[in-house]
């Protein structure tokens, strides 16, 4: 009896082990992924005649071009959008902000880096119905692949669904409020008069409506103003995006206009979903932008035609 019972607890054992084995290789097999991908780098200097190359193939391969700006000399950004993106945005109750994907063109040295968001990435953060693969693909093959980067290990589909910075720091559920209207129409009247006179220093990029919602995203270009420069993209890009392949597709920043009310996402949930790898403190870190959240808060509230609380 007692040698089968210590059998009994041998195999009891072995069972455990493998069990452990099993789901540490199931989780190192799960995909990570990662919130941009680099689909070129070319051996140029003329970051014009690149842009318009860019456009003209995003627009062959079926995308809008929604908006675009340099938000400083080296750098262009492209929004685009389509019917599939607009269509796939409206299933999920905050999908506005996956209506668009982001380009990228970035002049490093004699070299253009051309990359783009993550449709994927991206999907999961804002945690959208479906995963954008068919929105991948189609960048992919408008503008070609060389890898995804980022982030050094990338996030798991349940990271990113779930994903906060820190413990205790907001995730893709919180949203600060930036002002409220009694319609719909009314906020974008008030949105779009607040930008074109670049209240706070905030102008208008691009405007997604989504189709038999109401729900629009609005994409802005944050400059200095007169009391920080805090908020802008340029300040906020030359301290955080520091390493040799630009993420300079983090921009720009974005307000969400639903149902009269104007949101945008905060600065601790925004910036860090591009930058995951970011650390807290020293150089190059979250602490060098400490004084970011705020000033994003106020210049956005500007934006939105709303009234900053002191």
């Amino acid at each position: 009896m007692k040698r089968q019972k210590t059998l009994l607890s041998l195999v009891s054992a072995i069972v455990l082990i493998s069990s452990y084995l099993y789901s540490g290789l199931a989780a190192s097999a799960e995909t990570h992924y990662k919130p941009f991908i680099l689909a070129q780098t070319l051996n140029s200097t003329d970051l014009n005649s690149a842009v318009s190359d860019v456009k003209a193939k995003l627009q062959k391969a079926g995308f809008e071009v929604a908006g675009e700006y340099s938000p400083y000399s080296t750098t262009h950004i492209v929004v685009v959008t389509n019917d599939r993106l607009r269509q796939h945005a409206t299933q999920s109750e905050n999908g506005g902000y996956g209506a668009i994907q982001r380009i990228s063109l970035t002049q490093v040295g004699n070299t253009i880096q051309i990359a783009f968001t993550n449709p994927t990435y991206m999907a999961h953060a804002y945690r959208m119905k479906t995963d954008l693969a068919d929105i991948s693909q189609q960048l992919k093959d408008a503008l070609g692949y060389e890898k995804d980067y980022g982030s050094d290990e990338g996030l798991t589909k349940d990271d990113l669904r779930d994903y906060q910075y820190k413990i205790m720091m907001p995730d893709f559920t919180d949203k600060v409020e930036l002002a409220e209207y009694g319609s719909q129409a009314e906020a974008l009247k008030a949105v779009n008069k607040a930008l074109q006179k670049n209240d706070g220093n905030v102008s208008k990029v691009y405007q997604v409506d989504l189709p038999g919602k109401e729900q629009s995203v609005i994409g802005v270009h944050m400059q200095e103003n007169q009391f920080t420069d805090c908020s802008s993209d340029k300040f906020i890009m030359s301290k955080i995006d520091f390493k040799k392949i630009k993420s300079s597709a983090h921009l720009p920043y974005e307000m969400l206009v639903k149902n009269g009310n104007v949101y945008a996402l905060f600065a601790e949930f925004r910036i860090a979903i591009s930058f995951p790898d970011l650390s807290m403190m020293g150089d190059n870190s979250f602490f060098s932008i400490m004084c970011a959240p705020g000033s994003i808060q106020k210049a956005l509230t500007f934006a939105a035609g709303g009234t900053p609380e002191d």
